[in-house]
């Protein structure tokens, strides 16, 4: 795919002031975020670029001191996360219980051990979302499982529903790189079968019915906007995570999750970010 590279200048410059505008303009499309000397760096599919959009969410920036200005240009057609992929990227242990690392680094033995090669794809496990889900995965009796991974990135969170004994994993992304990267790292974990990674939007799991657990990890008006889908495919009383958004979105995820016959199981909070562990209630609508 051809993407956009846009360099954000912050004035003043903060990690705090990056992570607004990075959550801000994730609405919009952007994915690959990386905090700059001066700001942030971010890119798009050039066909989701509607610098109208990006000029008014950046109008609209809820901090008034800032002043925020980009450059935007077009990303090389070659890998753009080369360097990156280079260096690799420091092992996250979670409660000495899962590690995620990559091929050039080594961890201590813990249960769950995730090996990602990551290329333009989130999921290492760095994110604070992509940890509170996979803590919850490990917590969860998943054998024998049917399980529907949506916005997949690297595969991670299909990773750890395979290993915690799921049956069958159905995941998609619409970023070819981030679907060529999850099968390849399936493989790395030694996952051959049990998976399918397609390329697509929630169109592609319209038909799907019966399934027992979906997994979300993507941002709230994408969630907003296919939670309706989500609820035909699971079966009644299966189980639905959600993350990819601020403590302050949790109310309006709610009262979607509500009007379609969801009941609220669980939730997380890690700094800003939230995660909802949801059931399909088993007086759910499947009419929605």
């Amino acid at each position: 795919m051809k993407y956009y590279e846009v360099n954000f200048h912050i004035e003043p410059q903060s990690e705090d002031m990056a992570d607004i505008l990075s959550a801000l303009i994730a609405d919009l499309g952007f994915e690959t975020f990386e905090y700059t000397p001066t700001g942030l760096r971010a890119y798009i599919q050039r066909d989701l670029m509607d610098r109208h959009r990006m000029d008014e969410t950046i109008k609209d920036f809820p901090v008034p001191a800032i002043k925020i200005t980009y450059l935007c240009e077009d990303a090389p057609d070659e890998d753009w996360n080369e360097e990156w992929e280079k260096e690799g990227f420091q092992p996250i242990l979670i409660d000495d219980v899962i590690g995620v690392h990559d091929a050039r680094h080594s961890i201590p033995p813990v249960k769950y051990d995730i090996l990602i090669h990551p290329r333009q794809a989130f999921g290492t496990g760095s994110h604070q979302t992509t940890r509170m889900i996979l803590t919850q995965l490990s917590e969860m009796n998943l054998e024998g499982k049917n399980v529907i991974d949506a916005g997949t990135g690297t595969g991670i969170l299909a990773i750890m529903a395979m290993k915690r004994g799921a049956q069958k994993v159905k995941a998609y992304d619409i970023d070819e790189w981030s679907v060529e990267n999850a099968r390849q790292n399936m493989l790395l974990n030694g996952i051959e079968s049990g998976v399918e990674i397609v390329l697509g939007n929630s169109n592609c799991i319209e038909e799907e019915r019966e399934k027992d657990l979906l997994i979300a990890n993507i941002n709230r008006n994408v969630l907003m906007n296919d939670m309706s889908i989500f609820r035909k495919t699971l079966r009644n009383g299966g189980e639905m995570i959600l993350s990819g958004f601020y403590e302050d979105d949790v109310p309006i995820l709610m009262d979607k999750a509500k009007s379609l016959g969801f009941i609220l199981k669980g939730k997380r909070i890690e700094e800003e970010w939230a995660m909802l562990l949801l059931e399909a209630d088993t007086a759910g609508r499947m009419d929605v």
